[in-house]
């Protein structure tokens, strides 16, 4: 059973191979601002998993190395929320040093949803379930006694431009993280406990995507 992300993050990769899973990559090439733009979810929550849906539907009837795609597809995107603000990536470093002075020693809402297409025989399946998908959140509270060299130090690696929040839980931003109150897998981009439950939904027990040795 083949699994095919939707997904260009080295995290969310990362998290599906340490669990045993080898997924196939597909860019899915999504404006992410103008599906925003153009839906405008209610919420963090909403939007995530509209993010989440548009980019797996993306990749429907590609093909990888001359073969249609035969087996799930996965998208995801994450979002952070503080004080009812939602913040994506931001992209350049002054916008990530002013969301980090907004967040030194708080905590805020990181949300991530999932978006699980069955295609397996090469097409999305006709009848049954033919698409699941589902929100996993998480409460990140950040140190209070960040200094501002090491910031600009953190911010300076490029790493939190990248990414939702401006900060990872995974690599160089984890030592500013004090404490995660939900799945930590959630921070990352993935929840592998809510993948598992929605690849249930269609019938198939996780252990049918092993593929590789962790």
């Amino acid at each position: 059973m083949r699994l095919y992300l939707a997904s260009t993050s080295p995290a969310r990769l990362a998290t599906l191979r340490a669990a045993g899973v080898e997924p196939v990559l597909l860019s899915p090439g999504v404006d992410e601002d103008a599906v925003v733009e153009a839906e405008r979810p209610r919420n963090a929550v909403d939007m995530v998993q509209l993010l989440a849906r548009v980019k797996a539907e993306a990749v429907i009837g590609r093909t990888v190395d001359g073969a249609p795609i035969d087996g799930f597809i996965l998208g995801g995107d994450s979002a952070f929320e503080l004080d009812g603000a939602v913040y994506g990536k931001p992209h350049t470093a002054d916008v990530a040093w002013e969301r980090w002075r907004l967040q030194r020693g708080r905590e805020g809402l990181l949300h991530s949803g999932h978006w699980l297409i069955d295609h397996r025989g090469g097409s999305p399946a006709a009848s049954g379930v033919i698409a699941t998908g589902g929100v996993s959140t998480a409460t990140v509270r950040f140190a209070d006694d960040i200094t501002d060299d090491e910031l600009h130090a953190y911010i300076a690696t490029g790493e939190p431009l990248r990414v939702a929040g401006a900060f990872t839980i995974d690599s160089l931003g984890a030592p500013f993280i004090e404490s995660v109150d939900g799945d930590p897998h959630a921070v990352v981009g993935l929840s592998l406990a809510l993948l598992r439950k929605l690849v249930g939904r269609f019938g198939v027990a996780w252990p049918a995507l092993w593929n590789r040795v962790p």
